[in-house]
């Protein structure tokens, strides 16, 4: 699988492209956009992780043609941004499970060593926004779960592109019984990630919205 070969700085940011998703009718888990370890993300919390992301974008491309052009590049992304909300529980469970903790000193080091890579902590969090999707305000949050990544996979002998890593993700994704509201897809355990899933309720949409 594509994304299990990339290194941990991808993990929890993968973009993919795909159409809009419109629904209607009652929803099985009314204002839930998914229930994760018996925690509900609501769907008001997404929306405002989606805002972040969409206020950052605005504020690095002010020219309007410019960011038309981002939205039309980045229209599955509130799909998106709950998968790496999801993945991110995952990950961090997975982590706990092995013991494995990260010290505000080892993240410090990390985003010191990154910064220095690309030239000052501004251009660190546009390449972080750009390639990722991750605003300036959760650089540090994501940089952490990096390092719980590349810690877990220390741990059991291997890296995060071998199947006994993504073995330990599957384990965590079993344990928190992770349910996502079908509009935004189902939750394949095997391989920790969000798969788009087809329902009668839920149509897709290349163009206008449309509503039932």
């Amino acid at each position: 699988m594509h994304r299990r070969r990339r290194t941990a700085l991808l993990l929890s940011a993968a973009i993919v492209a795909a159409p809009l998703l419109t629904a209607c009718g009652s929803d099985a888990r009314p204002g839930a956009a998914a229930v994760v370890g018996g925690q509900r993300i609501t769907v008001a919390q997404l929306e405002n992780r989606v805002g972040e992301v969409r206020a950052a974008q605005r504020a690095a491309v002010p020219d309007d043609a410019q960011y038309a052009q981002v939205i039309a590049k980045s229209g599955t992304l509130p799909r998106d941004v709950l998968h790496t909300m999801v993945l991110d529980q995952v990950l961090h469970r997975a982590a706990q499970d092995a013991g494995v903790t990260v010290t505000r000193k080892e993240l410090q080091r990390m985003r010191s060593g990154l910064e220095e890579q690309v030239g000052g902590a501004k251009a660190l969090e546009a390449a972080w926004l750009q390639q990722y999707g991750i605003p300036p305000q959760r650089l540090d949050e994501n940089l952490r779960l990096q390092l719980e990544a590349q810690k877990l996979a220390t741990s059991l002998g291997t890296d995060t592109g071998k199947p006994a890593f993504w073995n330990a993700l599957s384990a965590a994704s079993k344990k928190l019984d992770i349910d996502l509201n079908p509009r935004y897809g189902t939750w394949d355990v095997q391989k920790s990630g969000r798969a788009d899933a087809k329902t009668p309720w839920v149509r897709e949409v290349t163009g206008t919205r449309q509503t039932a």
